[in-house]
């Protein structure tokens, strides 16, 4: 596992940061509730009434005026696009950096196989995923008992978990585009999450982009999906597979890839 720590502690430093960057913006977002719940239920709505732009984002669905409405659409974005930017850069340079940085060859020289190697990169990255998500759902949760309010827990925990596979598979998906880079592509890797937020967003606007439910894992992960109960069992599980196939994908292409010096 010698280089799954490596990876661990190379990441160490930017898994902090954006932990806590993602995890302080959450807390104080909860943290401002009690202040602003006075005047919640005319701002409920207002959001509700506003056509389009509720509809893209959900606010049609939940209540803005709750604590779980607010968490939904406050911290459920920050957390969805901060994670997913997270995931996609971190998992965009495991495979591609090596050869960019030029210590592919260093790395190739022990007797170590390219699938071990990959194997553990991948197992950091997942690691390094699952620590963010724990780290915000402490700060979300930790702010809502801190502010004294009653939150609906289970629905709570089925929203983190489906973001936590959300941004696993959007890591997934960047490990495998990593095994066919030559150097890392951080602009590809935060374009890509940004385009399937877009693609989440287009989809709540018109009913007619229903297949896409398949392609983005934000539809899922959606909060005014799940805390209203609307199901996404199926959109789950494609994403599940989609994303276990790109990083299986990711891990047969560096089997052979030829390393360029």
């Amino acid at each position: 596992m010698t280089i799954f720590k490596k990876e661990l502690r190379s990441g160490a430093m930017s898994l902090l940061i954006w932990s806590a960057v993602i995890g302080g913006f959450m807390a104080v977002c909860v943290g401002l509730y009690p202040s602003m719940e006075g005047g919640m239920g005319d701002m409920s709505v207002l959001f509700a009434s506003m056509g389009d732009f509720s509809a893209a984002f959900g606010l049609d669905k939940l209540e803005f005026g709750s604590i779980m409405g607010f968490y939904g659409t406050e911290c459920g974005n920050i957390l969805g696009l901060g994670g997913g930017f997270f995931a996609a850069l971190t998992a965009m340079g495991l495979l591609a950096g090596e050869e960019g940085g030029h210590t592919a060859e260093f790395l190739l020289t022990h007797p170590v196989g390219r699938v071990r190697a990959a194997a553990e990169k991948l197992a950091a990255l997942a690691a390094m995923v699952l620590i963010l998500n724990l780290a915000c759902f402490a700060c979300g949760a930790g702010g809502i008992l801190a502010i004294g309010r009653e939150a609906e827990w289970g629905k709570l925990l089925r929203y983190h978990a489906a973001v936590l596979l959300m941004h696993l598979e959007i890591g997934g998906i960047c490990f495998g585009l990593s095994a066919l880079l030559r150097r890392s592509a951080p602009g590809l890797a935060m374009g890509l999450s940004a385009a399937l937020y877009f693609l989440e967003l287009a989809l709540n606007l018109d009913a007619g982009l229903e297949p896409l439910r398949f392609v983005t894992p934000y539809y899922y992960a959606d909060a005014a999906r799940i805390f209203s109960g609307e199901p996404a069992g199926l959109p789950l599980l494609t994403g599940c597979l989609l994303g276990a196939a790109c990083a299986a994908f990711g891990l047969w292409r560096y089997t052979g890839k030829d390393i360029a010096a």
